[in-house]
């Protein structure tokens, strides 16, 4: 089994709408607009906010997050915030300071407020790229040059998030002092690969080998490639495909893989993973443009025969009906078969219908409203790059 069938729900009918999908991504941000206080940032999701100091303000489910895609938003023409952006972002670096939202009660990897997705380098980005000034570069470049050694090894917490940070600054900026870091990380991170193509993570007290694009060898070759030569790259690239074809569960034409490297589809819960975070639509989405073709179709095909989640994992792009459709803008891409264009777009009617079924409320980038507006505009536009982890754009 490479799935399991009542963890997802069937598709909805509804056609796609080009008016209605612009109507509906400037309807979530004018909810976005509205629940927002100066004082308080937005509410959090329980789930987001689980174990930590809320408000969140983080760039995978707090405020820095919101305030990325709502910058992304209008630059691109889909939305204008009521929002003082850069005021927001600097008011969520303050909230951070003085109650950092890192999670209590596990063991967090070395220097925790350097992360990128859930410590304070993603804030100060997104507060940069809103209102650049030179002490905000000095405290983000000390963050990346501070986590060029931890040993998380993995986009979340590590060093492939740094490097991400690190070279969108290197490509906003042109400074040498950003090229230097870029090299230093991507050397580190290049020198920790494990023989076998994989990076071995030491993460909440575990040691595991991950394949997906959060805590696995589909993020850090996103983070890494475009840092090194050519040569490297292409070997980079050429040997995680092999890897990715070695752990492949493949029945009946149709592809998954596990959350760990030799590792089960099941896990301990007897949950299969099949989404963008863990399983088929997050390997497709981050190695999509190495992998193996027959893989590839392989892994989006049972994206698209499983359906969209149930409203427990939701409508978001990491775990929810956006991050799977991901896959299917990526098989478009690779493949230029309009077929998939029109999945991508079925799932985001459908993820658009879940915000609305739930009464809109989350506000996180990845998991939460923010991130289905994105995914639909991408849709809106054809466009391919994944937030955050391919474009700050």
């Amino acid at each position: 089994m490479l799935y399991r069938p009542e963890a997802f729900e069937p598709l909805t009918e509804s056609p796609w709408d080009d008016q209605g999908v612009r109507a509906a991504i400037r309807g979530i941000v004018v909810d976005v607009d509205h629940a927002f206080d100066p004082d308080a940032l937005w509410p959090a999701d329980e789930w987001d906010g689980w174990q930590s100091a809320v408000p969140m303000k983080n760039l995978y489910v707090g405020a820095a997050g919101v305030v990325w895609a709502l910058d992304a938003l209008r630059r691109r023409g889909h939305a204008e915030t009521q929002i003082d952006l850069a005021a927001a972002a600097k008011r969520t670096l303050t909230f951070f300071r003085e109650a950092p939202d890192l999670m209590a009660g596990i063991e967090l990897p070395a220097r925790p407020k350097s992360a990128l997705l859930t410590g304070e380098t993603g804030i100060l980005l997104v507060a940069w790229r809103l209102d650049p000034s030179s002490e905000l570069e000095r405290e983000l470049l000390a963050h990346v040059q501070e986590n060029v050694d931890n040993n998380a090894d993995e986009l979340m917490w590590g060093t492939p998030g740094t490097l991400l940070a690190a070279r969108a600054m290197q490509e906003s900026t042109g400074g040498d002092m950003w090229r230097e870091v870029c090299a230093e990380s991507a050397e580190a991170l290049w020198r920790k690969r494990d023989s076998d193509g994989l990076w071995t993570q030491q993460l909440y007290g575990e040691t595991s080998r991950g394949l997906g694009p959060v805590h696995g060898v589909g993020g850090n070759v996103l983070a890494l490639r475009d840092a090194l030569d050519s040569g490297r790259r292409e070997l980079l690239e050429r040997e995680t495909a092999g890897v990715l074809a070695r752990e492949a569960v493949v029945e009946d034409g149709l592809a998954n893989w596990p959350m760990t490297a030799g590792g089960d589809l099941a896990t301990e819960d007897g949950e299969i993973r099949l989404q963008w975070c863990a399983g088929a639509p997050g390997i497709v989405t981050s190695a999509a443009s190495y992998l193996n073709e027959e893989l590839l179709i392989a892994g989006a095909e049972l994206t698209w025969r499983a359906g969209p989640p149930t409203m427990e994992k939701g409508p978001g792009i990491c775990h929810g009906t956006a991050g799977s459709g991901y896959a299917f803008l990526k098989v478009f891409a690779r493949t230029g078969d309009e077929r998939w264009l029109d999945r991508a777009r079925r799932f985001a009617m459908h993820a658009l219908e879940q915000v609305e079924r739930r009464a809109h409320g989350r506000y996180s980038l990845w998991t939460g409203d923010p991130g289905v507006a994105l995914y639909a505009a991408d849709c809106l536009d054809a466009r391919t790059a994944y937030p955050v982890l391919e474009t700050w754009g």
